[in-house]
């Protein structure tokens, strides 16, 4: 039985621990430069968490979602400089050009899937890497681009959230926000919808489900997503360069979901961290940073074939058998 919309679960009591203690714990305990790298993969965490969640529900591998990342990242930035704006709304307005981007790429999905699909989102991201390069990223030039040669404006990020510690917390709730946008999807008609298209788009179609929509509406939710974590980026660092938002970037952040687990809230947070955390902990200890790929390649691997839920449903699993154990000794 589909839990109601406010129901907590379990899981998500967890979830809100979590987040409770990344908010309220984390930035006193981390310096500023590990800060710095844990705001840059909470914002990650919010696109990989739409691109885990189009594969678990819809079965759609989406390759775009660092490429989609990268358009919030200019809107945001555009707008930024260009009007006198609120951060909040040059935030939602960029995530809404980029769920209008996720319609675009629907249309594929609505003739295409499996690695047919996964190629033409993937051709996608490698034209949007080609127009990043070429045209950069707004640093406070005139124009329609914004691009000055030789220098850059400074970035006003969101006035509540000056510092790295505040603005880390504010990435978290966005961060929130994003997951709590996909359970109540998932407890309302779309989710219901979305699980009959996976097991099979004939039937769906067959009992009145409208395929055509529900398919683009998830598009437009990973777009969503994906656009305001690029803003929340920029945000961020203030300065985004082309290299970050490549092809290979949205092929690493799918397999890393899968390998996080796509299914549990976990997973996305799983795959952020291997994804931006882990090449500065290599670093820290004087080892390649390139070595964080093998370590990929090893997680897929074991998530494909020992854990379907990923590392996330290992960790569930583990910390359940230890309650169970807990249980019976008292």
């Amino acid at each position: 039985m589909q839990p109601s919309l406010l129901h907590v679960t379990p899981s998500g009591w967890c979830g809100l621990a979590f987040a409770l203690f990344m908010l309220i714990f984390l930035p006193m305990l981390a310096g500023s430069y590990w800060l710095s790298v844990i705001t840059s993969a909470a914002c990650f965490t919010m696109a990989a968490a739409g691109a885990g969640f189009m594969y678990s529900r819809l079965g759609m591998v989406s390759l775009t979602q660092v490429g989609l990342m990268g358009i919030g990242g200019w809107v945001t930035l555009r707008l930024s400089y260009a009007y006198d704006l609120p951060f909040e709304i040059n935030l939602l307005i960029a995530g809404l050009v980029t769920m209008i981007f996720g319609f675009i790429l629907a249309l594929p999905a609505l003739r295409m899937r499996g690695i047919y699909l996964a190629l033409v989102t993937l051709m996608a991201a490698g034209g949007l890497q080609f127009i990043f390069a070429t045209l950069k990223f707004p640093n406070g030039g005139g124009g329609f681009l914004g691009v000055k040669i030789g220098s850059y404006d400074a970035f006003n990020g969101p006035m509540l959230a000056q510092s790295h510690e505040a603005y880390f917390r504010y990435v978290v709730i966005w961060v929130l926000l994003g997951y709590l946008l996909i359970v109540a999807h998932l407890r309302l008609a779309p989710g219901r919808a979305w699980a009959m298209i996976r097991r099979s788009e004939a039937a769906a179609m067959a009992v009145g489900v409208n395929v055509t929509l529900y398919k683009t509406w998830a598009f437009g939710i990973a777009g969503l997503l994906a656009g305001v974590a690029g803003g929340l980026l920029a945000g961020s660092l203030g300065l985004l360069e082309s290299g970050t938002f490549g092809a290979p970037e949205s092929i690493m952040i799918f397999a890393l979901s899968v390998v996080g687990g796509a299914r549990l809230w976990l997973g996305p947070v799983v795959a952020a961290f291997l994804y931006r955390v882990m090449p500065g902990i290599l670093s820290s200890f004087g080892l390649d940073t390139n070595l964080a790929y093998v370590i990929f390649g090893a997680g897929l691997l074991h998530a494909l074939i020992t854990a379907p839920n990923g590392i996330a449903g290992q960790i569930f699993e583990a910390t359940g058998a230890l309650g169970r154990k807990l249980g019976l000794a008292k």
